[in-house]
């Protein structure tokens, strides 16, 4: 079996000189050194970390699995541009998204858990094998077969109902357009947020995300897809308290707005037949 012919170093440094960087102006934008981005480009590096690659494709927006296969070079200019526009690879996970995890003595997948400690290290280390085999881990029974799951804590009265310093046990989403609209789940960002529990809306036309808290004091709001680095489906939580009981207050409350939808009905009808 002959080997797959590999573009990466060429391609890396054909897109460089694109947008006329020079070697010393780019590795600073990415955060590595000039030799180590010289070697990169001269293909004396067989084996570029994952969170390398990582860096590559997010500034270029083009998948790493296309950086690695496709010989960019001989690309019209219109094709680069649909590459670079994301052409909707991003959050279909077509871009090779690399997920570290780790496995026990008989090679099944382990749960990690992110504590509150690791949260801030989790947004730069989450593709680096080396950072996710620190985490603690262990295994649990009844988890659903055939995917990754990873457990996160919960700070803030942004995820209530869920009681404060709950624990979320989530499942590694890779195409975010399978997730229903309103779907919960733990979003890892960029920035300062770090990762955030939210009711989550993928917008694939507009390539944004709508995230909307579960407690109605928090206003929903819009990030673009790019700025989502992972996205964990909610499976269950673990607390040792117990939520807060429904008040009489609420149920009132929701009978009626219940009312007041079924009058609203039929007005319309009744107005509608006049």
């Amino acid at each position: 079996m002959t080997s797959a012919k590999l573009f990466f170093h060429t391609n890396i440094r054909f897109l460089r000189d694109r947008k006329r960087l020079t070697q010393e102006d780019f590795s600073q934008k990415l955060g590595l050194t000039r030799v180590k981005l010289a070697s990169l480009e001269a293909g004396r590096t067989e084996n570029p970390t994952a969170a390398d690659l990582m860096k590559f494709s997010d500034f270029f927006h083009i998948s790493i699995d296309t950086l690695f296969r496709v010989d960019l070079t001989k690309l019209s200019e219109l094709k680069l541009r649909e590459l670079e526009s994301g052409s909707d690879v991003y959050i279909t996970g077509s871009n090779l998204r690399v997920l570290a995890i780790s496995t026990d003595q008989t090679s099944k997948e382990n749960v990690e858990y992110v504590p509150i400690k690791a949260k801030a290290g989790y947004r730069h280390g989450y593709a680096d094998p080396d950072f996710i085999a620190k985490l603690p881990k262990f295994s649990m029974p009844n988890l659903p077969a055939g995917g990754t799951f990873r457990m996160f804590p919960t700070i803030g009265d942004s995820m209530l109902p869920l009681p404060e310093g709950s624990d979320v046990i989530c499942k590694f989403v890779e195409d975010w357009t399978q997730l229903k609209p309103g779907t919960l789940c733990i979003a890892m960002l960029r920035g300062e947020q770090d990762f955030v529990f939210k009711r989550l809306t993928v917008d694939p036309v507009n390539k944004t995300v709508l995230l909307e808290s579960l407690n109605p004091l928090y206003e929903p709001y819009q990030v673009v897809a790019s700025d989502v680095l992972e996205i964990w489906k909610y499976h269950s939580y673990q607390s040792k308290d117990l939520p807060e009981p429904v008040s009489q207050m609420h149920h009132i409350a929701q009978t009626v707005n219940e009312i007041l939808e079924r009058m609203k009905v039929v007005e319309e009808k009744v107005g509608s037949s006049l």
